[in-house]
């Protein structure tokens, strides 16, 4: 009998001390705004709510007005562009592509109308006495002088749950009429670019954090507490929220072992370490607060990365772990990255997708795509790829790529330019470089996506970056378990496992029954427990709680951790266990 899922859906960091308390609910940030207003000198009181895109305006904005009674309301998007003048703004990013834009380099005041900012500032500065609020996004920019600064902020993921509802569009535009696809491209290159330069020019200056994530349900702490929840958060191991999605090759792995509702046909993806999207639960008294996990990135890079990744990728996280489950499912869409040059030059992304997959499990049949067949004929592939698209026939991927039989543990690696996919039956652990959404899909099988139309095939963009010397024989001995014992001791042994020499990330695998000892080496670590039940991390100075890790569960070392150690805890005790580790390489 299979024993019952222990996996962690929502890791929580609980905050040390008394001190960091939270307000839940509107009344009580209501009142708690209120106080805090008649805690400062002076008749006229300016209170910034400054708004993430994504905030759901409609419950916010009534909220705030009906508690606080303004003297003066500003709502920042009647200072905005037209939507006409916004589109034709931001369209050079956008461009016409149904996936695909440009890194924007706009800015939020970018977004305003100079004349109607002019207007406001009449107006406040017209109230001598009471209570001005501004409130949207942009609201900081219109007040600068505030005296109360809330940020209400939101997750990328659940923007992108509220975009499939049709609930939330771009920024400027309203166009909650338009495809998700659409909304989602402007969120990724230009809204969420936007924001987050905003975002960061304002983190020191927070009074207050509003939390709304779950409608009707708010939450609220001052800013203090949260940038020390931040800090501490970088000093020990932790994990962020995993998300998890259907798709239409998705199995049915995870459902069982990570305990998943059974409403969904299948869960394709689980998404547990992209601290892009991922959030950070914070126990502040018994409240969990919810916050994006890249304000972590933001506010403590060095600590959290370390310097020499810091210096690399600036406050970005590099690496990205996620799930691809085909068990019982189908394969993943014929695929390729591109290369460095060719993401720098037209998408404005300074470091490629470079991937790898490891087995976590394998049916008896199960196989993984990877590379080119011994003496392909480029034209005729490119050709045969186009007549399955334009024509609906079947593209003879047995002609053109290679199929390795997989089991469990094993491990491939991906670097850009090499065409792959997973095949059915394979429960995959992606170990990637975060740019995520840049995959040109070159065929699909036929078949359609969950929404019932043709998932977007990009078989121009692909047949630029294809790789065609990467054949049989090079991949086997380029990319297929290039495993390599490196040093063991009483009861451990270490393995390197990867990456390609192109590939800037390395990853170590670890197998023990005993205590295994790691340093980060000022560089950010992540890792996946992909053996055993459940494994205890600790500081040998005790410098952080003890941090238990299950099955399947990914969790997050900052450089700034140094040592820690591994050993196997609870049902584990006496049994092997393994780790997988991943970290950006460096000359050190």
């Amino acid at each position: 009998m299979t024993a019952p899922s222990n996996f962690n859906k929502f890791p929580v960091v609980k905050m040390k001390g008394e001190r960091h308390q939270a307000l839940a609910g509107w009344d009580a940030i209501g009142s708690g705004l209120r106080y805090a207003a008649d805690q400062l000198d002076g008749e006229k009181i300016i209170l910034v709510v400054e708004c993430y895109p994504g905030v759901n305006s409609a419950e916010v904005i009534p909220e705030m007005v009906n508690r606080i009674n303004p003297d003066l309301t500003v709502y920042s998007e009647e200072i905005f562009l037209t939507k006409e003048v916004i589109h034709e703004l931001t369209q050079p990013d956008a461009t016409d592509d149904r996936i695909f834009g440009y890194m924007t380099r706009l800015n939020m005041e970018d977004f305003l109308d100079p004349e109607k900012r002019e207007q406001v500032n009449v107006s406040i500065s017209s109230i001598s006495t009471g209570i001005i609020l501004v409130i949207g996004p942009g609201a900081s920019l219109l007040a600068p002088a505030f005296d109360i600064l809330v940020y209400a902020d939101m997750p990328r993921w659940e923007i992108q749950m509220r975009m499939r509802r049709n609930e939330v569009g771009n920024l400027g535009l309203d166009n909650t009429d338009t495809g998700m696809e659409e909304r989602y491209k402007r969120g990724y290159f230009i809204d969420w670019r936007v924001a987050d330069r905003l975002k960061k020019r304002l983190m020191d200056s927070w009074d207050f954090v509003l939390d709304t994530t779950i409608p009707e349900q708010p939450k609220m702490v001052p800013g203090t507490s949260l940038l020390d929840a931040l800090k501490q958060t970088a000093h020990q191991p932790f994990s962020v929220v995993p998300f998890f999605d259907p798709g239409p090759w998705g199995g049915q792995w995870m459902k069982e072992v990570c305990d998943l509702e059974e409403g969904p046909p299948n869960y394709a993806w689980c998404f547990n370490c992209v601290p892009e999207e991922n959030s950070l639960l914070l126990d502040f008294g018994g409240i969990t607060f919810e916050t994006p996990a890249i304000n972590l990135v933001f506010y403590q890079p060095v600590q959290l990365l370390g310097n020499p990744v810091h210096a690399r990728f600036g406050d970005e996280f590099p690496i990205r772990f996620d799930y691809l489950d085909t068990i019982d499912g189908g394969n993943l869409s014929l695929q390729v990255h591109p290369l460095t040059d060719y993401i720098q030059e037209h998408f404005g992304i300074h470091y490629t997708q470079d991937e790898s997959y490891y087995l976590l499990d394998a049916g008896s049949d199960a196989v993984v795509y990877l590379g080119l067949k011994e003496g392909v004929d480029k034209e005729d592939m490119i050709r045969d790829l186009e007549k399955a698209q334009d024509e609906g026939i079947s593209f003879d991927d047995e002609k053109y790529i290679q199929q390795w039989p997989v089991r469990k543990h094993d491990h491939l690696l991906i670097p850009g330019g090499t065409v792959h996919c997973s095949g059915r039956n394979a429960m995959v652990l992606e170990i990637s470089a975060t740019p995520y959404i840049f995959t040109f899909k070159l065929w699909d099988w036929g078949r359609l996506g969950m929404d019932g139309r043709p998932r977007p095939i990009n078989i121009e963009h692909g047949k630029n970056v294809i790789q065609w010397d990467r054949t049989t024989s090079w991949t086997k001995e380029n990319l297929v378990n290039r495993i390599e014992q490196m040093a063991e001791g009483p009861g451990w042994r270490e393995e390197k496992t990867g990456l390609h020499e192109r590939e800037f990330i390395e990853t170590r695998r670890h197998w023990f029954t005993g205590k295994v000892f790691h340093e980060t080496h000022d560089g950010v670590q992540v890792m996946n427990l992909v053996e055993g039940r459940e494994a205890i991390v600790e500081s040998p100075s005790k410098r952080f709680t003890p941090f238990i890790v299950h099955y399947a569960e990914t969790f997050i070392i900052p450089a700034s951790v140094g040592e820690f150690t591994i050993r196997p805890h609870g049902e584990s005790k006496g049994k092997e266990c393994a780790t997988i580790k991943a970290f950006v390489r460096t000359n050190a």
